[in-house]
């Protein structure tokens, strides 16, 4: 952090009110900023249990209907 002296008097406490606004300004915004990457952090961890689920329904739902996966790529329908 840097000190500058400004003197005294009315001019001095203008322009350290005026400093003062700007740091609360700035912290008011990283603090902001923080919270918006927690929520998208939040909502990314959301998807991805969404998609696992998705995945192992899906597979629960091929494999019931008598499908298989060909060489952990495509799922093909049993024969017979």
């Amino acid at each position: 952090m840097i000190r500058e002296y400004v003197g005294k008097g009315p001019l001095a406490e203008l322009v350290a009110q005026t400093d003062a606004l700007q740091r609360r300004r700035l912290e008011e915004e990283a603090n902001t900023w923080r919270a918006e990457c927690q929520h998208l952090e939040d909502l990314d961890r959301s998807v991805e249990e969404l998609d696992e689920v998705a995945r192992v329904l899906t597979r629960a739902a091929l494999l019931t209907a008598g499908f298989r996966q060909h060489n952990r790529g495509e799922w093909r329908k049993r024969r017979g």
